[in-house]
This record gives structure tokens, C-alpha cells and sequence, in this order.
């Protein structure tokens, strides 16, 4: 699209979000239910558009993509109602005899920017929390996921026309000519550098944005943990996508007491779900690009690999790897890894380990495995992040019920359920004031009524 398709386009969407028609609750229903029938009927396809961009088998497709867009959707159908009714509030007795409420409005216009690693989840879960709201929505999916990119555009052209919902492909032209137009709203999911980008241009115009960003969740390993559990379930939220995950664990920092006995347990592991050799597993993705392929071998210290380290640049495939005896200072602790390369720390007091957590970049995961529930509340009050779990990974991003999102260097905002609808939404703050009564307290003269006031108090 050109830069005048492009700003023709946002002016087409705000002249129809001025018509009112998405303000009417039941549009915004039945534009979800037709978006969820197309979805189911498409699976299939959908999957098969995932395979062709990250490898991913339709298992996976459905248990993180298609699945979770489906309960999403299903969510928002059966809540929209009640999220967008008016909110009664307590109203002080000075402004007798009113009602005070507050009025979920929709911003307007919404760009919704989405990434490669989850390419339709990343995407429809904020398209359908912004048409719940009632906005409408220019969609930009990434162009390192072509083939999703190409059947989400066929399902939202099939579902809605462009003045309501549209997509946006292209690459990076695409992307500034967006961000040059004037928008109520920006939902952003990508990498930190881009986030900034995407600030920078929204601060002209004072735009509020959503950021989803990153950064080195730690998974922390405490000396009580269930070994052959937490390596079970650090191993499924590490290589999942590939370690192509926001929130996957971006490294271990485990007591040193019970380092070695983790290693061989997450060596286990890889061979039990991944099989000896992963390379030649058909439910095995593969890294986006051989840009991304590249970074990622560069951050493998071989003298430190105690586990993987194969390659196939053909099928741009890396082996689920460890590092063991890594330290902060090496290469692969200075920026988000987001592949399959798990480094392994260690303490020896936790109260150190805390400390230099919060010292780093607030990560938009952490993860501790303990059987002491006082280590668990300790770690998860200190320590900032924006999500997480106790004994597992992952998971907590899979409800509906709770908000997904960071702070700081991972991010702001957050969406998913209830918090998806307010996150799209501005709550108008009105009192409806009643004209039978009027108090003269708040009018001028206020001597002549001071005067009364005190000839009262005094007699």
C-alpha cells in the first residue's frame, strides 16, 4: 500500500466510526461470532500457513495459536455485553441529587502492529479485544510471517469490510507510513528497538499505545524445588516455538547446590520430548529467518555447551542447547536469546539472586520452582516483572481472566479478557445532575452567604 492508499484508508475508518455503527453492542458481537465460525472453518489452513513460516505442527498451531484466538473470541462473546455498560458510582452528598457513572467509550481508530514468533495469535487476540470495545482496527501483520500474514487478510476480508477492519501487509515502508497517520490508539507487539520507534512516532500526536515487548525472564531454581518436574516443565516453556517466545525462560538461575543434578534432569527431558536427535523431528519448528538463525549461533559458547548445538542452516533448525558455568558478562546474557539456547547461573543466596535480578531490565516473565511457599511469596514480591508462575512456566498467559502485559523495558499496558476491553476503551467519568433541586452553596456572593452561615453558627 502506498502512503495515500494508507492515509485514505485511516480517514475511511474514522468517517464509518463516526456513523456510531460500532457503538451498537450487538455489531460488535456478531462481527466476533462471524470472525470465530471463519477461523473454525479455516483451521486447517491456518495451521498449514504456520507450518510454512515457523515449522510448527498443528498441535502446536492449535494449542497456542488457533486454540487460545478461539477462547479468546468465545470470552469476549459471552462478556462484551456487560464489560461495555455503564458503571454506577458512589456520588458525595455536595453534588445531591445526581448519579454518577462511568461510560466505557471506544477510542476510535486502532492500529493493532503484530509479530512474526506467534503470528495469528499476536494478531487476532488484540483485533478482537479492540472490536469488543468498538473501535475499528487497521491490522499490520509481520512481514517475516508471509504465509499468515496472506490468510489473515483473506479471513478479515472475508469477515468485515475495510472501513471496519482491514489489513495492512508490507514491511517496513508500510510500517512508517502507519505510524505517520493519526491514530486513537496503537497496540504494538514486537521488540524493544521497534517499541521506541513506535513511542517516538505516537508522542507526536499524543497517541496512548500498548507496548507487548521482552526481555531475559529468569527462571529461578530454588534448593527445595522438584527437580525432575520444574526440568520437565522449564524444557516444554523453553524450546516451545523454538524458544521464539516472549515469555519463555530466557535463562536458569538455580541454587548451585542443585545445578548439576538440573542439567542432566533437563538433559533428560529434551530427549524424552524432543527425541535424540530433534533435528529430525517433523513436530520440531524452525527459526524465522537466517537473519535470526545466525544471532542465535552467535550466542553459543561451545566451550560452555554441555547439551545440543547442532544446526541445519537448510532447514534453519538449532538443536534444543544448554550452557552450563555461564555468567553475566558472556555474550548470551546481553540480550534476549528467543531461541533454543538455555544458559545456566547460579547462587548461593537467594537474597543475592533477587538483588540482581532487580537490577537488570524489568523482564516481562519470572518463573520460580520451590516447595516453600515462603520462598515463592518472597521471590514474587521483591523481584519486578510482569507475569509468571510458581512451579511451572509459560501458563500464565493462557486465561482469559487475567491481564497479559510488563512494565518498563518489557512493555506497558495489558490485554486478554476484561482487561483487553478497558486497555481499547476510554472511561468517560459523567454526573447526570437532577434539575429540581438546586443548592445556592457554589454561587457568588459568597460574603452574603458566609455571612448567614455565621450568624447561624453563633446565635
Amino acid at each position: 500500500m502506498t502512503e495515500t492508499e494508507i492515509r485514505n484508508l485511516v480517514e475511511k475508518q474514522r468517517a464509518y466510526f463516526y456513523t456510531g455503527a460500532t457503538l451498537n453492542v450487538d455489531y460488535r458481537i456478531q462481527a466476533l461470532r462471524k470472525l470465530k465460525d471463519v477461523i473454525k472453518r479455516r483451521e486447517n489452513e491456518i495451521n498449514a500457513a504456520i507450518k510454512c513460516d515457523l515449522g510448527k505442527s498443528s498441535f502446536e498451531s492449535y494449542m497456542c495459536e488457533t486454540g487460545l484466538s478461539l477462547s479468546e473470541i468465545s470470552y469476549m462473546i459471552k462478556h462484551t455485553r456487560s464489560f461495555a455498560k455503564e458503571k454506577n458510582v458512589y456520588t458525595p452528598l455536595a453534588q445531591f441529587h445526581s448519579r454518577s457513572y462511568k461510560k466505557p467509550s471506544p477510542y476510535g481508530v486502532v492500529l493493532v502492529m503484530s509479530p512474526w514468533n506467534y503470528p495469528f495469535l499476536l494478531t487476532i487476540e488484540p483485533l478482537v479485544d479492540a472490536i469488543a470495545a468498538g473501535n475499528t482496527v487497521i491490522v499490520k501483520p509481520s512481514a517475516y510471517s508471509p504465509n499468515t500474514s496472506k490468510i489473515i487478510k483473506e479471513i478479515i476480508e472475508e469477515c468485515f469490510s475495510e472501513e471496519f477492519v482491514a489489513v495492512v501487509t508490507g514491511g517496513r515502508a508500510e510500517n512508517t507510513a502507519l505510524l505517520n497517520e493519526h491514530f486513537d490508539y496503537i497496540f504494538f507487539t514486537g521488540s524493544q528497538s521497534v517499541g521506541k520507534e513506535v513511542m517516538m512516532h505516537a508522542s507526536t500526536r499524543l497517541t496512548p499505545v500498548t507496548l507487548e515487548l521482552g526481555g531475559k525472564s529468569p527462571c529461578i531454581v530454588e534448593k527445595s524445588a522438584n527437580i525432575k518436574l520444574a526440568a520437565k516443565r522449564i524444557v516444554f516453556g523453553k524450546f516451545l516455538n523454538c524458544g521464539q517466545t516472549c515469555v519463555a525462560p530466557d535463562y536458569i538461575y538455580c541454587d548451585s547446590s542443585i545445578k548439576n543434578q538440573l542439567i542432566e534432569e533437563i538433559k533428560k527431558q529434551i530427549i524424552l520430548q524432543f527425541g535424540e536427535h530433534p533435528l529430525d523431528n517433523s513436530n520440531y519448528g524452525k527459526i524465522i529467518n537466517e537473519k535470526h538463525f545466525n544471532r542465535i549461533l552467535g550466542l553459543i559458547n561451545k566451550d560452555k555447551l554441555v547439551f545440543g548445538g547442532a544446526s541445519n542452516k537448510d532447514t534453519l533448525q538449532i538443536e534444543p542447547s544448554v550452557m552450563d558455568s555461564v555468567t553475566f558478562e558472556d555474550a548470551v546474557m546481553q540480550e534476549e536469546i528467543f531461541g533454543p539456547v538455555l544458559p545456566v547461573l547460579t547462587y548461593d543466596s537467594l537474597d543475592n539472586a533477587i538483588d540482581t535480578i532487580n537490577s537488570m531490565a524489568h523482564p516481562l516473565a519470572l518463573y520460580i520452582f520451590t516447595s516453600d511457599k515462603r520462598t515463592a511469596k518472597k521471590v514474587t514480591a521483591c523481584c519486578g516483572f510482569g507475569g509468571g508462575c510458581i512451579n511451572d512456566t509459560i501458563i500464565h498467559l493462557a486465561t482469559s481472566e487475567m491481564g497479559f502485559g510488563g512494565f518498563g523495558e518489557s512493555g506497558m499496558g495489558s490485554y486478554h479478557g476484561k482487561e483487553g476491553f478497558t486497555t481499547f476503551s476510554h472511561y468517560k467519568s459523567i454526573v447526570d445532575k437532577k434539575t429540581w433541586l438546586d443548592l445556592p452553596m457554589r454561587y457568588q456572593p459568597y460574603k452574603k452567604l458566609y455571612d448567614k452561615m455565621i450568624h447561624f453558627f453563633l446565635k
